[in-house]
């Protein structure tokens, strides 16, 4: 088991871990949390020591129970206590509790117009549509999902989703820094 002070010195990359999975700044944490962005490059390189008054309000910012951000060991309760969080105007239901590694997602897309705007990160993404019809643009490939369809890709190809109509979307999300190719099946769509 380990010590106090390992288990402190494993927040910081733990923190930078949930920042990075949420694609969020430190300016944009400081802003949401009112805690300095000195102090959170500080915590997250390891060279501050948390303290329950910095990570009260970086639990709520990125959605985790604080056991989370330090590490704390399973209680033996199997479930998964699914904390939505919202980004960008979509619900991200949580599937896995890890900060690391293969992170999966329940998405819910809202039936709404934005403008496509294509971005690129690190990761490789597995996506599959339990309900309704996903607009996915990749690359220069723009193409819809319907129910039961999956895509999969690197994340450093340019990209955007959204709901391809009036209706909601439910889509599962498999997202990890290294991935297996899991399955692909998607078709262009005119436009």
């Amino acid at each position: 088991m380990a010590n106090t002070d390992e288990v402190l010195a494993a927040v910081g990359s733990r923190l930078r871990a949930i920042r990075r999975q949420r694609e969020r700044t430190l300016v944009d944490v400081a802003a949401e949390t009112g805690i300095s962005v000195s102090t959170l490059s500080r915590l997250e390189a390891g060279h501050r020591r948390p303290a329950l008054d910095l990570l009260l309000p970086l639990a709520r910012a990125y959605g985790v129970q604080i056991d989370e951000l330090i590490g704390a060991p399973p209680t033996g309760d199997p479930r998964i206590h699914l904390r939505p969080v919202q980004r960008n105007g979509m619900t991200f239901i949580p599937l896995t509790r890890q900060a690391g590694g293969v992170q999966a997602h329940k998405v819910i897309i809202p039936p709404r117009r934005r403008p496509p705007e294509q971005r690129s990160h690190e990761g490789h993404e597995w996506m599959y549509v339990l309900h309704g019809r996903l607009r996915l643009l990749l690359g220069e490939h723009d193409m819809v999902l319907s129910e039961g369809e999956a895509a999969e890709f690197d994340c450093r190809v340019p990209h955007w989703f959204d709901s391809d109509d009036s209706t909601p979307v439910e889509v599962l999300i498999l997202f990890g820094h290294q991935g297996e190719r899991a399955h692909l099946r998607a078709r262009s769509a005119p436009r």
